[in-house]
């Protein structure tokens, strides 16, 4: 299995065994491992990175995003299994580390958090950018779509917590409200899965739950 510090877990139901399916990844041999949890077996070594992988996400069953230090992020089908899709962060410069991944419950919308403090919002049915805007003046670690996908919730180590507004043209510029700050790095942000609060961990060694109004 995995030979090198592990970055990000998530959990899954599995085309295969019915049951739920642990997804893993991180340094080392830069692969993504799925286990089988009712049996204890791995079912599938994923390659196709060349960095560290920091960020994972699921979605719709069988379908992952990882992003990854080869500032890349590729898109897995546990169906096939393998890579589907290769989106870069090179549109504009050189590119960034994705630290941080995330797509709308609709499965439309990809978003990117990276270590240059952009964020990059992805056509995943179109195959294109919409944008790549900077919300941040850090790393940007943590990127949640609201439940209603109306909003994109994003932490960093800038300390910030800031929405960003996604109901008009995404190909403009977006609204962004600073909705909380801690005293260090910001790690994870989430949403309720129902309504508009989120929680907040950070480096200043506290967990926070806020209320957004809209």
């Amino acid at each position: 299995m995995h030979d090198g510090t592990i970055r990000d877990l998530a959990f899954m139901e599995g085309p295969e065994s019915g049951g739920a399916i642990l997804i893993s990844a991180g340094a080392g041999d830069c692969n993504i491992y799925t286990t089988d949890c009712q049996r204890g077996q791995g079912l599938h070594a994923l390659s196709g990175h060349t960095g560290h992988i920091l960020a994972l996400y699921t979605w719709s069953g069988w379908m992952i995003a990882s992003g990854s230090q080869d500032k890349t992020v590729r898109f897995w089908d546990l169906r096939v299994p393998s890579c589907v899709r290769v989106v870069g962060t090179t549109f504009h410069g050189t590119g960034s580390a994705v630290a941080s991944v995330a797509v709308d419950p609709s499965g439309r919308l990809l978003a990117t958090g990276q270590e240059d403090s952009s964020c990059m919002l992805y056509d995943i049915r179109g195959g294109r950018m919409v944008q790549s805007y900077h919300p941040h003046s850090s790393d940007v670690r943590s990127v949640r779509f609201s439940p209603g996908a109306h909003y994109l919730l994003t932490g960093s180590y800038d300390m910030k917590i800031k929405v960003t507004d996604l109901q008009g043209d995404l190909t403009k510029q977006l609204p962004i409200m600073v909705v909380g700050e801690h005293k260090d790095k910001v790690i994870q942000c989430r949403w309720h899965t129902q309504d508009l609060s989120f929680l907040s961990s950070s480096a200043d060694r506290t967990v926070t739950l806020w209320t957004y109004n809209g």
